[in-house]
């Protein structure tokens, strides 16, 4: 069988675009397949967007408790439709990287339209059957909606409609408190919406850490926003012009609701069947070079389920890649997988929680916990909550981190690099600069020595006498 093509893409979003790049670039023969837009979810409906809503709500915080800093000024104006206007100049000029012109100077043959496996070996997309060594699935993953009755007639937004929205609403319902439901209702309540946010579990958050979750939860009720734990939408309705949400025998009214609820991957087009390639509802099962049970197409991203950032997906095409085009003998490792939730405080990630290191490990387990109200840093931006929490083993073996506080998305790596260089605890004693938010690394790290030595009465008992005895010969 002659083949056009060394690679095959599938879906132009973060791990296409890797691949793409990364394929081009070792000058294999690569054709990228995208059926709308290059950069994906992240790019247009994610994490850029939202990152930019949230730095412009930023700001309308910060001039709304100026006063706690001295600084008295009127209620800002908040236009949203100006708002939205900086985020999509952001994705403007983000989307010159993901740019087709850039990808066909790299070689990369980018064809747009909707298609399909045919067979087993062939991908149909505009009538034009591609033939390659090997194909890449990256198709991504869509926003997963609940059956709530009367939602569907109802209208809802989800975070493909929401970046799009001029006219702020007074009143908006949040269904779903993971990340994405917490960032876009603080941001819409610093906007000067009422907010109400729909928990189904009983707390914000589940995957996290609990006691930091806490403390962005208590953070989002200070602002005003109302958190309903342990809430499911029973069924929605239209009233007079408002929407009512049903839900544990309370009506909601709001003018708007968002759903933020999880993702579905992006499956059900591609004719799998046809290829052989096997699937669940998680998405694409893979092995750990990323391998369908096609042995000629890989897939990465969203749409084999598992970690769902960017950041994972831009890994696991490089791995996919490398397999697909040289040799099959790279495996993925997910033992250090950081991520942040950007609400203030933000809240960032790696490794075991407590109680999964405690399952794992038993005993051998110590938690490392400081405050940033110990951090001086912190305390002179009025940012002194949160803490930085380190487990660990007794011989310092970091085996994850949880960081609640200001710009704990940037503070992680340190404990980022440490567990992915083997390094042990103390590693993150080193010197850091004063006054900074950083120091909130040593002074956590320091805490499994103080915690050693308190449990080390001996040890306490021998400097003791140590110390009376300079006393005495002093004397």
């Amino acid at each position: 069988m002659s083949v056009e093509y060394d690679l095959v893409i599938i879906g132009g979003g973060s791990a296409g675009l890797v691949a793409a790049s990364a394929g081009a670039q070792i000058k294999a023969r690569v054709a990228l397949i995208e059926k709308d837009k290059l950069g994906g979810d992240c790019l247009h409906y994610g994490c850029v967007p939202s990152k930019s809503l949230i730095h412009a709500a930023q700001i309308a915080y910060n001039v709304k408790t100026a006063s706690r800093f001295g600084i008295y000024t009127d209620a800002p104006t908040i236009k949203l439709d100006e708002a939205m206007g900086h985020v999509h100049d952001v994705i403007d000029t983000i989307q010159e990287h993901d740019s087709t012109e850039r990808f066909e100077k790299l070689g990369v043959d980018v064809i747009y339209g909707k298609g399909q496996f045919v067979d087993e070996k062939t991908f149909e997309v505009n009538g034009r059957q591609l033939k390659a060594r090997a194909f890449l699935i990256a198709t991504g993953s869509r926003p997963t909606v609940p059956p709530v009755e009367g939602l569907k007639e109802a209208g809802f937004l989800t975070n493909e409609q929401v970046f799009n929205v001029k006219d702020r609403p007074d009143s908006l319902a949040v269904i779903g408190a993971g990340p994405i439901g917490c960032e876009l209702g603080q941001s819409f309540s610093r906007l000067g919406s009422q907010v109400t946010l729909l928990a189904s579990r009983d707390a914000i958050m589940p995957k996290e850490d609990p006691e930091a979750a806490a403390v962005v939860q208590k953070q989002l009720e200070s602002e005003g926003l109302r958190v309903l734990t342990n809430t499911r939408a029973e069924r929605v309705r239209v009233l007079e012009g408002k929407k009512q949400i049903l839900a544990n025998g309370e009506t909601i009214t709001v003018d708007e609701i968002l759903i933020a609820t999880g993702r579905t991957p992006n499956v059900g087009s591609l004719n799998l069947e046809a290829a052989g390639v096997d699937y669940d509802k998680k998405g694409i099962n893979v092995d750990s070079k990323l391998r369908t049970s096609n042995q000629r197409i890989y897939a990465a991203g969203d749409v084999i389920g598992g970690y769902q950032f960017t950041h994972v997906a831009g890994y696991e095409a490089g791995v996919a890649m490398q397999n697909a085009l040289v040799f099959p003998t790279k495996n993925v490792d997910y033992r250090v997988i950081p991520w942040a939730t950007f609400t203030d405080p933000e809240l960032a990630r790696v490794g075991l929680t407590e109680n999964q290191a405690r399952d794992r490990y038993g005993d051998d387990v110590f938690v490392l916990k400081q405050g940033f109200d110990g951090v001086d840093r912190a305390l002179a931006e009025s940012a002194g909550y949160g803490f930085a929490k380190f487990i660990t083993k007794k011989d310092g073996t970091l085996l994850g981190a949880h960081i609640v506080g200001p710009h704990a998305g940037e503070l992680i790596h340190e404990a980022v690099i440490a567990m992915s260089q083997k390094l042990k605890v103390s590693a993150l004693q080193c010197i850091h600069v004063y006054p900074t938010l950083s120091e909130i690394s040593p002074k956590t790290a320091l805490q499994l020595t103080k915690q050693k030595f308190a449990k080390n009465t001996f040890l306490q008992n021998t400097l003791r006498k140590f110390f009376n005895w300079r006393r005495s010969i002093a004397g």
